[in-house]
């Protein structure tokens, strides 16, 4: 992992949204309370924890580097900050229309339980629904490993 940059995280959340967030938006979050991010050098994954609950703000891998298990690296080290955090809860909101993030949090435990209408805006103008998802952290199914 590297250290959790706002400039590089930036540029990394460019190649995968649009519209992107900035680096000052990065920055901002990385000063909160509960957010941090996990880092490698093609993707990243911030979350934040309240209490006892956390959720995944964002994840982005670069294009050149997706179908090759980042991602799921990424939302299972997020899982264990979030439990060495004292959540026992993951929650998170994707496009219901993308369809690859949507399998991935299917195969690292997530469940729908919810949906908010027209909730992400395109840059055309379109409205597109989120799913919002959540993962126990403590279910059988977690298989977190924990230092």
């Amino acid at each position: 992992m590297t250290a959790a940059d706002p400039a590089s995280l930036a540029a990394l959340h460019a190649q995968a949204f649009a519209p992107p967030w900035g680096a000052d938006t990065f920055a901002d979050l990385l000063s909160q309370p509960g957010v941090l991010a996990v880092s490698e050098p093609d993707g990243f994954i911030l979350i934040r924890t309240v209490v006892d609950e956390a959720e995944i703000l964002t994840l982005a891998v670069a294009p050149s580097a997706r179908r090759h298990g980042l991602g799921r690296r990424l939302v299972e080290a997020a899982a264990v900050a979030a439990v060495q955090a004292g959540a026992t809860r993951l929650f998170l909101e994707v496009a219901d229309d993308n369809i690859a993030a949507r399998g991935l949090y299917e195969r690292t435990g997530f469940d729908p339980i919810g949906r908010r209408k027209a909730y992400y805006a395109g840059a055309d103008g379109s409205r597109t629904d989120a799913l919002v998802m959540s993962r126990d952290l403590y279910a059988p199914h977690a298989n977190l490993t924990l230092p």
